[in-house]
């Protein structure tokens, strides 16, 4: 018979959780403080620990992430899609046009400004080995394909699988927000103890260091912006200057407590990019873009078994670890802030309407904005724009070089610096919550200053990564931070994957969807907790 008591509804109150805070500060504070006083020690160190790495593991991140891809085609369409993510009653509390819109929010950040021009041109002056030759037709092609291989499927499947497993054991099994509590099934109630706040401290990492890179790239964005309209000549130390004025932005923000003023930024940041796509779209090279992404498109799909799985086995290493590797390690880091915001906004949703949504939807949105910014600077190039000269000097000068060869450059150029901007306020806001989220039990509701504490240190570590050795520490480090997450990501889908075969096969139900019996009659199958406290549990 259930014991569980019967609690008032009502704000969860913060709990914090002193081992997981202090230590994961702790360490974090020793970094920036290595990487003020020992810079060329730390970015030696970075660099080394990252050849190791990728010499030895590069092949396990290429394996992993195309497992991660088939793990969520298999529970989409198994018997497992019918299940819903909640309670058998439960209907998704959001509609599907605001449910998509906040996953936009999510999905279109610094990255896609900073590479949405840069990294097709950057692959058709260096495509990958044995695909095209350089500044070829056949380079452009392929640069677009690759372009659409980093940002499409795979990215949004390793976020699809954290996001379904943290909302079926939070939703279904009345866990918490906790990237440990989706070890339960495994672990027991051993996720209770030092092992599950290991998790959730290289959650921590993972998250404070893959925010780190948005925020380094958002720096060196702006700064070049304001060489090309103002004159101002970049700089490392202008760029440390602009994370450390938009971080109090931030922390000015978090003070405030105002998140309806966060979401409005981040809706304007919406309609600001939409509003840039369809300019560049109209004035530029339209039927172009059009053919290029339509032909690039069916590619990419086509070669998509081949790139999913190439290695550099037998060449061509040193071009997927400056590429794919980085991109997957970076996705991967990711995948606490994102998928945590994607599970909060997805209860009542099927696990198959959860997986073909997550995927699909951005995965568009990265085809056509690609298409769109890239097909136009590729276009620009292929006629002898010169476009990759201004690349080589700096990836984050390629979108302000294709934008000067369209009309209302110094208008559409202020508009990309005011992106940047604001989605460095709303990226640091958003992922500082969730380190404060891992450090307080998983609360929804934490503390203000560890929030405010956790972004000043985001910051920090930004700023440190530049100092240490520009746009190359910042992307070794985040590789080097975010291998052990993996094999926490792999642990997650032993878990769910164990949880899933320990659900009651039930009735369908009117709706399709499988009707089965309560959390509290099968929970024991898997080991998880039915009555955890109510004020960890993740509302919607």
């Amino acid at each position: 018979m259930s014991t569980r008591t019967t609690k008032k509804p009502g704000p969860a109150p913060t709990r914090l959780d002193p081992a997981v805070l202090y230590i994961s500060v702790t360490l974090s504070a020793l970094f920036v403080a290595w990487g003020v006083f020992f810079t060329g020690n730390l970015a030696t160190v970075a660099e080394a620990t990252l050849g190791r790495i990728i010499e030895n593991f590069g092949w396990l991140f290429v394996l992993a992430s195309s497992g991660f891809v088939l793990l969520a085609v298999v529970l989409a369409f198994s018997r497992f899609g019918r299940i819903r993510l909640g309670k058998d009653g439960d209907r998704p509390e959001f509609s599907t046009a605001s449910w998509v819109a906040m996953m936009f929010s999510a999905g279109m950040g610094i990255g896609l400004m900073f590479y949405g021009a840069s990294e097709p041109l950057m692959h058709m002056s260096s495509p990958p080995p044995g695909t095209a030759s350089a500044e070829s037709p056949d380079a452009a092609r392929v640069a677009l394909e690759y372009s659409y291989f980093h940002w499409a499927i795979h990215p949004w499947a390793m976020y699809a699988v954290a996001g379904l497993a943290l909302a079926y054991f939070g939703f279904r099994r009345s866990g918490s927000s906790l990237i440990s509590s989706a070890f339960r099934p495994l672990l027991g109630d051993r996720v209770d103890g030092p092992l599950g706040r290991s998790i959730d401290i290289l959650a921590i990492f993972a998250t404070l260091f893959g925010s780190a890179v948005s925020l380094g790239l958002g720096a060196l964005q702006i700064n070049s912006g304001m060489n090309e309209l103002w004159g101002i000549a970049d700089s490392t130390s202008l760029a440390v200057l602009i994370i450390a004025v938009l971080t109090v932005l931030f922390v000015v923000s978090a003070l405030s407590g105002v998140h309806r003023g966060i979401q409005w930024l981040s809706n304007g940041n919406m309609i600001l990019a939409a509003v840039l796509l369809l300019f560049v779209f109209v004035v530029g090279p339209t039927v172009f873009i059009l053919n290029s992404q339509t032909q690039a498109l069916g590619g990419y799909l086509a070669s998509l078994p081949e790139m999913s799985f190439r290695t550099g086995a037998f060449g061509g290493g040193e071009w997927l670890s400056g590429w794919t590797v980085f991109y997957w390690a970076w996705w991967i880091s990711w995948t606490p802030f994102v998928g945590t915001f994607i599970a909060r906004i997805s209860r009542g949703r099927t696990i198959r309407q959860f997986i073909v949504g997550v995927i699909i939807a951005p995965s568009v949105v990265s085809i056509v904005w690609f298409a769109i910014l890239g097909g136009t600077a590729l276009n620009q190039e292929m006629h002898g724009g010169g476009l990759s000269a201004a690349v080589a000097e700096g990836e984050e000068a390629g979108l302000f070089a294709t934008l000067q060869t369209l009309p209302w450059f110094s208008i559409t150029s202020v508009v990309v610096i005011i992106l940047v901007g604001l989605f460095f306020v709303s990226g640091a806001d958003a992922a500082s919550v969730v380190l404060g989220m891992l450090s307080c039990r998983g609360s929804m509701s934490p503390s203000r200053p560890v929030v405010i504490l956790w972004g000043a240190l985001t910051g920090l570590v930004a700023a440190v990564l530049l100092l240490a050795g520009g746009l190359e520490a910042v992307k070794q480090v985040a590789v080097v931070a975010a291998f052990p997450f993996l094999f926490v990501m792999i642990g997650m889908c032993v878990s769910l994957v164990k949880a899933l075969r320990a659900e009651p096969r039930g009735e369908r139900a009117p709706d399709g969807t499988v009707t089965a019996a309560s959390v509290d009659e099968h929970a024991s199958d898997d080991g998880a907790r039915p009555a955890e406290v109510a004020d960890t549990q993740v509302a919607g």
